[in-house]
């Protein structure tokens, strides 16, 4: 990312909290709704994150805050780390993805390390907040698909 874009976002709402998270705590968060922060094939890789909690609403199984956004990122390569990131639907427009994403990128680099963030062209959302977390496009990919010929 542009470090001197990055900006210390806070959620809109001070019902919301951030809190780090390490390999440990990610052992329960191998669900469809958190897939883009993490990787059920590739749990090793998996190495930390941000969480954002909803303060005036429980977990009904654990009694804590519930848990309605995740960033996290996996080790690819030794020196950088890919972010991905899940907003819960009815959380999404908050300001949270930025939040997540850029608190995460300062912990990153406080590990050595660089931060990336991948993500396709056609998400829209997923675009606007690696831009509005500091991230400018560094490289790009292009698929294709063979034309069937006719005769």
């Amino acid at each position: 990312p542009d470090v001197s874009k990055m900006q210390a976002f806070s959620p809109v709402d001070d019902k919301f909290e951030l809190r780090r998270l390490g390999q440990a705590d990610f052992a329960s968060l191998y669900l469809p709704q958190w897939s883009h922060a993490l990787c059920s094939e590739r749990k090793e890789l998996d190495i930390l994150g941000m969480a954002a909690y909803d303060l005036n609403t429980f977990d009904k199984t654990t009694g804590e805050p519930k848990l309605i956004g995740l960033a996290a990122c996996s080790m690819d390569c030794e020196d950088m780390w890919q972010i991905g990131i899940d907003i819960l639907p009815e959380y999404r427009g908050l300001k949270l993805a930025p939040a997540l994403t850029s608190r995460l990128s300062g912990e990153i680099f406080k590990c050595g390390k660089i931060p990336f963030y991948c993500a396709s062209w056609a998400n829209i959302p997923s675009v606007r907040n690696a831009a509005a977390s500091g991230f400018r496009p560094a490289w790009t990919e292009l698929s294709t698909l063979p034309i069937p010929e006719t005769v």
